[in-house]
């Protein structure tokens, strides 16, 4: 999978693509419409063998202020996964687009993505007389002919500087540094991850999720894996409720110049808010790191 445009996310993530859905993407989905309500779209893919979920979450108004409302979950199997706005500054207006890994492959063979709101819309409708939202049924794709790497198998280290690599929540060029360690498996407690760029700071405290490929040889040292795309929450500036997601790649040695990695981080609450915008570009100084797990 690219997951380079899932960075380029505007406002806020990686690709998770050319994945990532804008309109009502209705030719490539399946959907249903109402009045006051939200339409869900939504498709299953499979990239280096890894399954994703590729959703578009669209307002019943994409042209008005009523058709806003300042939290939509996104759910999978009845569980929220995102919360995200309807705004009309969005692009396309009123409506959001992002892509997830599959939940456990090995345990979920179906998803069934829908969405809620306990809000109010931006006319002050109550949300509890809402149409019914559609909920989209998802098969795991059978074109996932190599099933994703199981957990446990591959842990990334290393740090480094990458310069006017991104931009910050003012749209001012960055150049970052950062430093981790995370485990494939989300072994506890060796995951950490910082970022620092002008000033500002980020410090994961809980790693949420992640997957695992091999899309290249990353030794030497050998590894089973390469690439890492994975998702955690922590403090930004040392304010609690900030999300980072994140590709690290380990294309072999010298690491500077042939390495890669994107960041975006956003308030959790707010994804609109992006205070770090990183797309996935080559390291300028340090070296991503690829291990067998040892533990």
């Amino acid at each position: 999978m690219e997951f380079k445009s899932l960075f380029n996310r505007k406002p806020v993530l990686r690709q998770m693509a050319s994945l990532l859905l804008v309109g009502a993407a209705a030719v490539a989905f399946q959907g249903v419409a109402y009045a006051h309500h939200i339409i869900v779209a939504a498709n299953a893919s499979c990239s280096n063998g890894a399954a994703f979920i590729n959703y578009a979450i669209t307002s019943y108004d994409t042209s008005d202020a009523a058709g806003t409302n300042p939290a939509i979950n996104v759910t999978f199997n009845g569980g929220t996964v995102d919360t995200e706005p309807f705004l009309l500054s969005q692009t396309p207006s009123n409506q959001f687009s992002k892509t997830l890994p599959w939940p456990d492959p090995a345990g979920t063979p179906t998803v069934d993505v829908s969405a809620n709101t306990t809000s109010l819309w931006g006319d002050n409708f109550d949300p509890t007389l809402d149409d019914p939202t559609n909920t989209v049924p998802l098969t795991f794709p059978t074109n996932c002919t190599n099933p994703p790497p199981p957990a446990g198998i591959g842990r990334f280290t290393g740090g480094g500087k990458q310069v006017a690599a991104g931009t910050d929540a003012a749209g001012d060029v960055v150049t970052i540094t950062k430093g981790f360690e995370v485990d494939c498996d989300l072994h506890h407690p060796s995951n950490n991850l910082e970022i620092n760029w002008g000033g500002n700071r980020f410090h994961m405290l809980a790693f949420t999720e992640a997957v695992c490929t091999l899309v290249g040889p990353p030794n030497p040292p050998k590894a089973p894996v390469n690439t890492i795309v994975a998702m955690g929450t922590g403090r930004y500036d040392g304010l609690d409720g900030y999300t980072v997601m994140f590709e690290l790649q380990d294309n072999g040695e010298p690491g500077h110049g042939v390495d890669m990695a994107g960041f975006v981080v956003f308030e959790t609450a707010n994804p609109a808010n992006v205070v770090l915008n990183v797309p996935v570009t080559f390291v300028t100084d340090g070296n991503i790191q690829a291990h067998v797990d040892q533990k």
